[in-house]
């Protein structure tokens, strides 16, 4: 109880598998006595592109720009864009940061991955000499909770897309790990909309009983080994 979840949820149609699995988290987490953020990054028209118009004010360098350094010398002088202040405010709060979101080509949708490469700039998220086990955001917990198209076999060792554990190396090691963040396992509903309706409801009773023990799990062991064995 007492917990601050924040829910960035790209996709966008309510109505949808994804939009129920939001739904679930909000109802189920807010009864245990968290509070819950979201970012509804369709509903909000999120700007997925990093761009100059991130940066209010003067350059660092005006001769050429550099995203990477212009984001790190705007995060210190308090000159981010206001809505990157306030994806990063939410950020700060949190114990708990759920993505829900669709699976897109092996990834997240542009929206969220614009999200990442817009919120997470260096200064806030990680520092040159602080990345992985050193992270600026530690003593954070992620779960990346996500649809796919394909079957679950198909995303096996020994199906045509690989391993599932491929696909998430990107998104739990190379962002959420980079910056600090402690991953729990990730929760995958395979191929909702090829399953009948009660395979549905069967994945949805899942999703609510594992969040009702959510705050007991251990995160996942983050080294490579775990996404490569």
């Amino acid at each position: 109880p007492g917990k601050k979840v924040l829910i960035v949820y790209a996709h966008q149609e309510p109505k949808s598998f994804n939009g129920s699995l939001l739904k679930i988290a909000v109802e189920e987490l807010t009864k245990q006595g968290c509070s819950v953020m979201v970012s509804d990054l369709y509903a909000m028209q999120f700007e997925p592109r990093a761009t100059r118009n991130d940066i209010v004010g003067h350059l660092h360098n005006s001769e050429a720009f550099n995203y990477a350094v212009e984001t790190w010398e705007a995060y210190k002088r308090g000159g981010l864009s206001k809505d990157l202040v306030e994806e990063q405010k939410k950020v700060q709060e949190a114990d708990l940061l759920i993505f829900q979101f669709p699976l897109f080509w092996f990834s997240m949708p542009a929206i969220l991955k614009g999200w990442m490469d817009r919120v997470l700039v260096q200064g806030f998220a990680y520092d040159l000499s602080k990345v992985y086990d050193g992270g600026l955001l530690q003593d954070k917990l992620s779960l990346f909770s996500f649809t796919t198209g394909g079957s679950q076999e198909m995303y096996s060792n020994e199906g045509i897309s690989g391993d599932i554990r491929y696909v998430l190396w990107p998104m739990q090691h190379g962002i959420m790990h980079f910056c600090g963040v402690k991953v729990l396992e990730p929760h995958i509903c395979y191929a909702p909309e090829h399953v009948s309706e009660e395979n549905r409801k069967e994945m949805l009773a899942a999703w609510t009983q594992r969040l009702k023990t959510l705050w007991k799990e251990e995160p996942i062991d983050c080294s490579p080994e775990w996404y490569f064995k």
